[in-house]
């Protein structure tokens, strides 16, 4: 098979394994057991199909017993019957998301300790919850929300910020909920899985704090608007804490995860006769930095069988951060992508691919793209200068010149980013292409 073909099975069995029709089922209560309301809430980019998920299993087992209200992005809705689908923007925030999202609150106010919520989560849930906390803004929030984006700092540093900042997350949406029982089902799209940090964790408790969120700021020379400045050092910021009694009814499950989506990756790499590795399903940091270490590790394999034996698949998920130096358009995945081109140098034995599981690289409809031999010079045959392109963040523009973007559309699930570096036998090697732009002895 057509290497680029392989690595794009890998990529869509990946994004296939973590649909919500597969993993939301088997983690429902039986509605017979359920005295009070059944009330559905839930955000992220994987939400709706997370409902219609829900409703398709329930349908004839007391569906008519069922309300609910999930926000998702523009373009991610699914067809619901008892559960409203409301729309709103991501990754920077809109007045759809903050009307969602108080609207939310009031849907779970009142409730009795016989009702049920279950809450239905996926990432990109902070971004379409932007509830400002006490003093803040809507204009505060996307103002501090591109800072966050553009700092370099990690999803778990961003979220403890976006918590601290908040009426409605690090367990604000559960303790509304209060005395009902509360129900999470996640869909992670975080490195390690914290609850806490998918979607800067609404429904649960929260052991970070103000003054840490503090510390991020500084320690990113974020500028905060002076409403915000002053609720994190104040402490009016501060979120539910664990052994809070009004979380003691909540339960959380995580029903998918990058590691499973790796897994089924593999399992198409060793059907097609590829040995499968999987270096870890959260590698963090700069992501042209990443980019440079697994081509550096493909390397290693293509030219001294070490750690592993060509042919074969190093597998990787994650999510990485860019930190913004030029003006192109870009997404984690095409700069991590772009650097491990140019790391690589033509190779002839190397190709990979790296996309984001939601099908939205950055800030743009386009989920990934696909590297080859013959990726360098392919670019410097238009005219393109790929460390330019890189040090321009521009990514998807260099791709997409190239005809090499990866198009899913929505995907309706998100299980953060998806790396691939395949690495076929050894054999006659021709040499690598010459950069017409390098600096000559």
């Amino acid at each position: 098979m057509n290497p680029q073909a392989l690595l794009r099975r890998m990529f869509d069995a990946a994004i296939a394994s973590a649909q919500p029709a597969l993993c939301v089922p088997r983690f429902l209560p039986d509605l017979a057991e359920v005295r009070g309301r059944v009330i559905v809430i839930g955000a992220g980019k994987a939400s709706a199909a997370m409902a219609k998920a829900l409703e398709d299993h329930w349908r004839g087992r007391g569906l008519e017993r069922v309300e609910g209200y999930v926000v998702t992005r523009y373009g991610y809705d699914a067809p619901c019957e008892r559960i409203e689908i409301a729309l709103a923007a991501h990754p920077v925030p809109d007045a759809a998301g903050e009307a969602a999202a108080r609207r939310m609150l009031q849907r779970v106010t009142g409730l009795s300790a016989d009702d049920l919520v279950i809450c239905l989560i996926s990432g990109g849930g902070s971004a379409l919850l932007p509830l400002p906390g006490p003093g803040l803004t809507l204009q505060d929030k996307q103002d501090i929300n591109r800072a966050l984006l553009a700092s370099g700092a990690t999803i778990g540093e961003m979220n403890t910020v976006r918590r601290h900042l908040s009426a409605i997350k690090g367990g604000r949406l559960a303790a509304a909920c209060h005395p009902a029982r509360v129900l999470t089902l996640l869909i992670s799209d975080v490195p390690g899985d914290r609850p806490i940090d998918i979607a800067s964790g609404p429904t649960v408790a929260d052991p970070t704090s103000c003054e840490d969120a503090l510390a991020i700021v500084r320690r990113f020379c974020i500028r905060l608007p002076d409403a915000a400045q002053e609720l994190l050092q104040s402490g009016r910021g501060e979120s539910v804490k664990p052994g809070d009694p009004r979380l003691a009814r909540a339960r959380t499950e995580i029903i998918a995860a990058p590691q499973l989506a790796l897994e089924a990756a593999a399992g198409v790499a060793r059907e097609a006769g590829y040995a499968a590795h999987i270096l870890g399903d959260s590698i963090e940091g700069e992501a042209r930095e990443v980019g440079k270490v697994l081509a550096g590790i493909a390397l290693q394999v293509a030219e001294r069988g070490q750690p592993f034996t060509p042919p074969c698949v190093l597998l990787s998920g994650g999510e990485t951060t860019v930190t913004l130096r030029g003006t192109g358009r870009g997404g984690r995945n095409v700069e991590c992508l772009l650097a491990q081109a140019i790391a690589l140098d033509g190779h002839t034995r190397v190709y990979g691919i790296g996309g984001d599981t939601d099908g939205v690289d950055g800030a743009e409809e386009i989920a990934g793209a696909l590297i080859a031999p013959d990726t360098l010079a392919r670019a410097w045959a238009l005219g393109i200068r790929p460390r330019d392109e890189l040090a321009n963040n521009n990514g998807h523009g260099f791709f997409q010149r190239l005809g090499d973007s990866v198009v899913t559309g929505p995907t309706n699930t998100n299980v953060n980013d998806f790396r691939a570096l395949l690495i076929e036998p050894t054999g006659d090697a021709a040499p690598a292409p010459e950069d017409p732009h390098a600096p000559h002895a």
